[in-house]
């Protein structure tokens, strides 16, 4: 059964608009830093880091994206954005990414959507709930 964890923006975020792409830069961005992570340590740690090619179909252009496992152990994650219904603190609604691991995703991919999940919530300064139901503030509070 599929399971989500999800990134929730908040009035003290570092950003009140997120779209698809900018979740991909920071994707990148990740990349990129785990690749010097690497470089230091002498071996290829992006790769065992992030193994996954980023990918998007037509019908969910601007609103989802997965990515797609380069290795056995990793199949598929599921990347989402949408805006909160309601916003209970009176401002204009705020957007979260959902981060959905799909019927096929294995274990290795739940260890790494947590990581990514972890990450993205701590670079826009945000509230993460976990597939757990957990939640981890990356915010001012």
């Amino acid at each position: 059964m599929a399971s989500s964890a999800y990134i929730n923006l908040v009035s003290k975020s570092k950003e009140n608009t997120l779209t698809t792409e900018d979740i991909m830069n920071l994707l990148q961005y990740y990349k990129e830093i785990t690749a010097k992570t690497g470089k230091q340590l002498g071996w290829e740690y992006s790769e065992a880091a992030f193994p996954y090619e980023i990918k998007e179909k037509p019908e969910g252009k601007g609103q989802w994206f997965y990515l797609k496992g380069t290795e056995d152990r990793y199949k598929m994650i599921l990347i989402g954005v949408g805006t909160q219904p309601e916003n209970t603190e009176g401002t204009d609604p705020l957007p979260y990414i959902q981060v959905t691991l799909h019927d096929q995703s294995t274990h290795g991919d739940k260890g790494k959507a947590n990581e990514i999940c972890k990450f993205l919530a701590k670079k826009l300064e945000a509230e993460l709930k976990l597939f757990t139901g957990s939640i981890m503030y990356y915010y001012k509070r």
